[in-house]
Parts: C-alpha cells; sequence; structure tokens
C-alpha cells in the first residue's frame, strides 16, 4: 500500500500512482498535495514529504471502460474476502447460476465462496442446495479498482473515494 492516490480536479478517483511519480508531479506542479506521509525525498538542497492524495491542478477528461469483465481479485475485493454463503473466509469463485446450467461469468452471476459452500453447492442454485446469498452481487463500484491496484485503502483516502458532491465546491 505505498502508492499515492491522484484525483482529478473534480476530486474524482483517477489513479494510484508511486510515490515517486507522485512527488515529480508535485515538482512540476501538476498536482497539488492534499494529504502527506511522514516520509520524505531528500536532495542535498531540498526535502519533498511524500504525498499520500494529490489532485490535478487541470481537469483531464477519461474515456470510462463500457464493461470490465469479472476476475478473482476484483471478486474477493468487492464481496471483501468473504464467502457469500456463510461469511467465513473465501477461497474460491462461485457462479451462482452454474455455467453447466447456462450461467454466464458476470458479475451479477459470480461471488467469493469458502471451499465447503462451493463443494456443497455444487453445479445446483443456492435454493436447491439450501443456501442462501448474504448479499445480491452485482458490478463493483468504481472506487473499488483503486482498492485493487492499491491494495487497500489508507484512511487519508477514504474520505475521497466517498461518493460526495461538496468536495466539488472546495
Amino acid at each position: 500500500m505505498s502508492g499515492v492516490l491522484v484525483l482529478n480536479a473534480t476530486f474524482e478517483p483517477l489513479a494510484v500512482v508511486s510515490a515517486r511519480r507522485a512527488v515529480c508531479l508535485v515538482l512540476a506542479e501538476k498536482v497539488e498535495m492534499l494529504h502527506a506521509t511522514p516520509r520524505a525525498f531528500r536532495s542535498e538542497r531540498r526535502s519533498v514529504a511524500v504525498p499520500s492524495v494529490v489532485r490535478l491542478s487541470r481537469y483531464v477528461s477519461v474515456p470510462r471502460p463500457r464493461h470490465r469483465s469479472p476476475n478473482r481479485r476484483a471478486v474477493f475485493a468487492r464481496d471483501r474476502d468473504s464467502c457469500q454463503y456463510c461469511g467465513d473466509r473465501a477461497e474460491t469463485m462461485d457462479h451462482v447460476l452454474p455455467r453447466s446450467r447456462g450461467g454466464k461469468h458476470t458479475w451479477d452471476n459470480v461471488v467469493a465462496a469458502c471451499r465447503r459452500c462451493n463443494a456443497q453447492k455444487r453445479d445446483r442454485l443456492p435454493s436447491e442446495s439450501g443456501m442462501r446469498l448474504r448479499r445480491r452481487p452485482a458490478a463493483p463500484s468504481p472506487t473499488t479498482w483503486v482498492e485493487i491496484a492499491a491494495g487497500g485503502v489508507p484512511d487519508a483516502w477514504t474520505a475521497y473515494l466517498q461518493p460526495r458532491g461538496d468536495l466539488r465546491t472546495a
């Protein structure tokens, strides 16, 4: 989790970059530092704090991908590494409607599951195997991609990853 969160001029999360890249952006005055870490890059004549969150000086238009397919890392992040049937630690992915029955590999059909629940469910529907989903699967929020890229979310980032309209006027 040594990355730096980069926000657009509108405070929209854009990416996670390395600390070195973020310091270069600060020195080039392309970003403003919103939060700093206790660490610093030092030279003979200068010391620059390592940022945790930076904001671009200018707005950048970013084309949005229409569709991202589910992968193991993203499904586990969306489901917080917990089995969607029993709540234990997840180890596998499960298709709610099994692929053998025509189920697709889509966000609304894939969940994280522990080995025991996945083996118990097999190629049946949850109702047929006496199981219930704790939460209905859906595509992850855009902030989930930031969490996947960074490997976690530091406390300084949480305020910027929540959908808030009041930050735009700041």
